[in-house]
C-alpha cells in the first residue's frame, strides 16, 4: 500500500515538473521573441509605430493563462476547490451506502 502511495506522490511531482518546464519554456521564448521583435521594431522605424507590442500584447495574454493554471492561482476552480469537491462527493457517497 505504501508503495503505491509514494508510486502515486512521485507521479504527481512529475507531472507538476512538467507543467512547470512547459511554463518556463514558454515564458523563456516570450521574452527571447519579443526581444527580437522589439528590435526589429526600432531598427525600422525608431519607435515611430511600436507594432511589436501587439505581439506582446496578444502572447501575453496567453503567458498570463498559461500561468493560472500552472501556479494555481485560479480562485474559483483551483486544485484546493478539486480536493474539497473531491472529499465532499465522497462523503456524500459514503452516506448514501449507509442508508441503503
Amino acid at each position: 500500500m505504501e508503495d503505491l502511495s509514494k508510486e502515486n506522490k512521485y507521479l504527481r511531482a512529475k507531472e507538476r515538473v512538467d507543467r512547470l518546464k512547459k511554463f518556463y519554456t514558454n515564458l523563456t521564448s516570450y521574452v527571447l521573441v519579443i526581444s527580437a521583435l522589439a528590435l526589429i521594431n526600432y531598427a525600422t522605424n525608431e519607435w515611430r509605430y511600436m507594432w511589436f507590442l501587439w505581439a506582446a500584447f496578444g502572447w501575453g495574454i496567453g503567458i498570463l493563462f498559461h500561468a493560472i493554471g500552472t501556479f494555481d492561482l485560479n480562485p474559483f476552480f483551483g486544485k484546493g476547490w478539486e480536493e474539497r469537491k473531491i472529499k465532499e462527493l465522497m462523503r456524500d457517497d459514503d452516506e448514501l451506502k449507509r442508508w441503503e
